[in-house]
């Protein structure tokens, strides 16, 4: 029965995502239902003492890397910096190269600090333009976007400041950078076999004569406008360098700076505020690099941004806000499913499975596919069982940099099931149905969590990191 409870929680939160209803109102509602069902007296103790304090913690670890990267996506929006980014990139590659300019261009605005809501707002008129030109099936395009944001710049490529990459470093006390070898090799794998099959459906279509098809809703208007042309486009990619070269940078200075751990006395006499450096170097060289972006595309584009700073930067705030509520939900929910008795039962089932790095990688994208959030089963499956996890590894010699690209390229596997906001955003975007488009996505997600098992295999076979 306790197993059922704990089943049963969370089939009802991903039934109630499924159905669009809000996290952030049914995860508390799945989570103390599941406590009611085990211990009626328990219900307000562990609603106060455990469901919110895990969601504040998270909200205070996070939050502020969700805002910065909210806001730097926005600015990089409204300044014409993306679109002169993909208008550039479509016509340096061709036409005829269409799915691999999408990919690239998703991919590098992914890897830059871009929000993935962003990327696929940005990107898709130009995908619609070209696929259209090139007489590419529309049902495809939301594949090709999930390639190139979703997947290999999500998680894998070392680096990536997207949250999914940041998470592992405060159980691990690792960095962004982690498992660099294994991570590259990953996310080459990823963008091969991805394309190859992109390739694949786009020549099957071709054969069929099936064409870009007609009457597709959400169709955009031609995008070739005077903003995008007066946009440099050397100008418009440097703040994604910035992001990118001064994430490294404070990852190397942060610690020669602050060293393990930091104490403040900001008053003589006064109560010392202490840090832990190791944990939150990774956090904070994110958080830097974010800042750093988002000064460079004020300096170059404020007579662009200006007139629509403060509506941006509103809608931008409250992106952040909606999507880490949600996740910090969900791990609070994460949270109390830990500590029901029915959660014995499942974590001694995947204790079953002897290899540590195969059971971190089932284990985070199972609670990823069932929460239909990468950071939200991440979360979930860390916050109960990285010491587990870490302990595994240890005994086996395994380096901790290995456990958090394993975690977070396993995170987004699976994630991306049909419930998954960022998928049903994807759709909506793009004037598609699931039945139009999903197939297609869902094979993508499955080259993505063979990636996990490639970059396991990988490690044993060599010993790379």
């Amino acid at each position: 029965m306790s197993l059922l409870i704990a089943v049963g929680a969370l089939a009802f939160l991903m039934f109630a995502a499924y159905r669009g209803y809000s996290v952030i109102l049914f995860a508390p509602v799945a989570a103390m239902g599941a406590v009611l069902l085990t211990d009626p007296h328990a219900v307000g103790p562990v609603f106060s003492g455990l469901f919110m304090e895990k969601m504040a913690g998270f909200l205070k670890l996070y939050f502020p890397v969700f805002l910065l990267g909210a806001i730097f996506g926005k600015l990089i929006e409204i300044s014409g910096f993306a679109r002169a980014i993909v208008a550039s990139s479509i016509a340096l590659l061709g036409a005829e190269r269409a799915m691999l300019a999408i990919v690239l261009v998703a991919a590098l605005l992914t890897y830059g600090g871009v929000s993935l809501f962003v990327v696929v707002f940005a990107v898709y008129p130009f995908a619609a333009e070209i696929f259209r030109s090139s007489n590419i099936p529309k049902r495809l395009i939301p594949a090709t976007i999930a390639l190139g944001a979703f997947t290999f710049t999500m998680d894998a490529l070392p680096g990536t400041p997207q949250i999914q990459n940041i998470i592992p470093t405060t159980f691990f006390r690792t960095t962004a950078w982690a498992a660099p070898v294994l991570g590259t090799l990953g996310s080459v794998f990823i963008l091969a076999f991805g394309m190859a099959y992109l390739d694949w459906r786009r020549r099957k279509t071709f054969a069929s004569g099936e064409g870009y098809g007609e009457h597709h809703l959400n169709e955009p208007v031609a995008s070739a406008d005077a903003d995008v042309k007066s946009v440099n486009p050397l100008i418009a990619v440097l703040p994604l360098v910035v992001v990118g070269v001064a994430s490294k940078l404070l990852t190397l200075l942060i610690p020669a700076v602050y060293g393990e751990k930091f104490e403040a006395v900001l008053t003589p006499g006064g109560k010392a505020v202490t840090a832990d450096v190791g944990a939150m170097t990774a956090i904070w060289a994110v958080e830097g690099a974010l800042l750093l972006g988002i000064l460079v595309v004020v300096i170059f584009a404020w007579r662009a941004i200006r007139a629509k700073f403060a509506e941006g930067s509103k809608d931008a705030v409250a992106g952040a806000l909606l999507a880490g509520t949600n996740t910090a939900s969900e791990y609070g929910f994460g949270a109390v499913i830990a500590a029901l008795p029915g959660f014995l039962v499942i974590s001694h089932a995947l204790k079953g499975i002897p290899n540590p790095l195969i059971n971190e990688a089932v284990t985070v994208t199972t609670l990823a596919g069932v929460t239909g959030s990468a950071s939200g089963g991440m979360s979930i499956a860390l916050g109960a069982m990285a010491d587990q996890f870490i302990a595994a590894a240890n005994a086996a010699g395994i380096p901790l940099e290995v456990l958090h690209r394993v975690a977070a390229m396993a995170s987004g596997g699976m994630d991306t099931l049909p419930h998954n906001g960022a998928v049903i955003t994807l759709l909506a975007v793009t004037g598609l149905t699931h039945v139009q488009a999903y197939k297609d996505i869902f094979a993508i997600t499955c080259i993505k969590t063979l990636a996990v098992a490639f970059v396991i295999g990988l490690y044993y076979a060599t010993g790379w990191v």
